[in-house]
């Protein structure tokens, strides 16, 4: 990818190898976790460039594990048993920043794994964000708004530009080489996670019924389908969506958004149903067969692909600062879109508009009457209430709540 592409990820990175024995960088395949890894190692090895290493790893790991430290290990999840002599290995060297593991699947649950509590840290890496694609101005920090300070900006992506943005993602490959094709590099993405990333996980796969549901989970981003009923859209097995859906989720496809969970002052009750999106918004495009084109031709589906652009980069933004994302819904039909939380208390809360001033009072209003439903003591932890747009102007309202573009914020 090249050095002069930072990562957000990268200060979490030099954190955790000096606090902890072994560093597990996860996230989808092809996200850049072997690039960042590269910049750290000292030494490497790539489990899936032979199978006589998968052989070797499974058989005598030890030796896997030898060489200069950190010691990259990549695509580590298809030897599980790495785990177990990697946290050996850390407690007779009691020294940190001895191993990166990079993977894009996680192993199921093995009772003979141990937690790696205190010796293990997981950083996810994501699709670039649009600020480490250099489409962001960065006038905006996601770090400001949580210490409630005013934001400012001015130009930034246009639709067109936001348009691009979703359709081609932020995915490494495709944003350090604008030569290459999208439509055909996500469609292949997809093919393979069908075909070939799931079988990974050692299950059995239909690849026709998981096209079928990620279309099915494509038609419903940003949405609570349960399992169930995307089931029925995909015409498959409730049991199989299940299976399925935590296989997407297991290889990093697809991600939960959960539901907030807070004090409110009324008896209002808190919907708990998570939302899905795709690890990146550009899937969703490829899985419906469309682009950047299509888009523009259907500003509905832009709407819903534009809040799956901002969950991303909220994503990305809020794990630099220590923070989590969430949505909320309660029993009254009161929707928010995001709620970025740090680990102090702090939250933040987050509506999502393409613009235009009726669409932004009526996220004004929402953000404002879930500031009225928090009890007071967690009044008291709030950062700030934004709205984010497409548009190119980022400012405070009279009223307090914020308007600021993405093309404007960074960590």
């Amino acid at each position: 990818m090249g050095g002069s592409w930072q990562r957000i990820v990268d200060d979490a990175v030099r954190v955790d190898l000096r606090t902890f024995g072994v560093l597990v960088l996860e996230g989808p395949r092809a996200s850049g976790k072997t690039e960042t890894g590269l910049q750290y190692a000292n030494s490497s090895v790539r489990l899936d460039s032979d199978p006589a290493l998968v052989a070797l790893a499974e058989t005598t790991p030890t030796l896997v594990l030898e060489g200069g430290t950190p010691r990259l290990v990549d695509e580590w999840q298809l030897a599980p048993l790495l785990w177990n002599a990697a946290r050996h290995t850390i407690d007779e060297r009691g020294t940190p920043g001895q191993f990166i593991f990079a993977g894009s699947a996680t192993p199921s649950d093995d009772h003979t794994r141990h937690s790696g509590a205190g010796r293990f840290g997981r950083l996810l890496v994501h699709p670039m964000s649009l600020s480490e694609s250099r489409e962001s101005t960065g006038h905006v920090r996601l770090s400001a708004l949580m210490q409630g300070e005013t934001p400012a900006g001015l130009g930034g992506l246009d639709v067109p530009g936001y348009s691009h943005a979703i359709a081609r993602g932020g995915w490494p490959a495709l944003v350090t080489n604008p030569k290459r094709d999208p439509v055909r590099y996500l469609q292949s993405y997809l093919d393979d996670v069908a075909r070939v990333d799931l079988r990974g996980l050692g299950l059995r796969f239909d690849p026709a019924r998981v096209s079928a549901l990620l279309r099915a989970i494509a038609r419903n981003v940003a949405g609570e389908r349960t399992a169930t009923k995307l089931a029925v859209e995909a015409d498959i097995s409730a049991q199989s969506s299940r299976q399925y859906i935590d296989a997407l989720t297991r290889v990093f496809v697809v991600e939960e958004l959960p539901a907030w969970s807070t004090h409110l002052r009324s008896n209002v009750r808190m919907r708990v149903q998570p939302k899905w999106h795709f690890v990146d918004p550009s899937l969703t495009v490829a899985a419906l067969d469309g682009d950047e084109q299509r888009l523009l031709q259907d500003l509905n589906l832009f709407g819903f692909l534009f809040e799956s652009l901002c969950i991303r980069d909220l994503r990305v933004y809020s794990q630099a600062l220590g923070g989590r994302v969430y949505h909320y819904r309660d029993s009254s039909g009161l929707e928010v879109d995001a709620i970025v939380e740090l680990r102090d208390g702090t939250w933040s809360a987050f509506e999502v508009k393409m613009g235009g001033s009726q669409a932004i009072e009526q996220a004004a209003s929402n953000l404002k009457k879930l500031k009225s439903k928090v009890a007071s003591n967690r009044q008291r932890e709030l950062g700030s209430l934004t709205v984010l747009t497409a548009g190119n102007t980022s400012y405070a309202r009279e009223d307090g709540v914020n308007v600021v573009s993405l093309g404007h914020l960074t960590e």
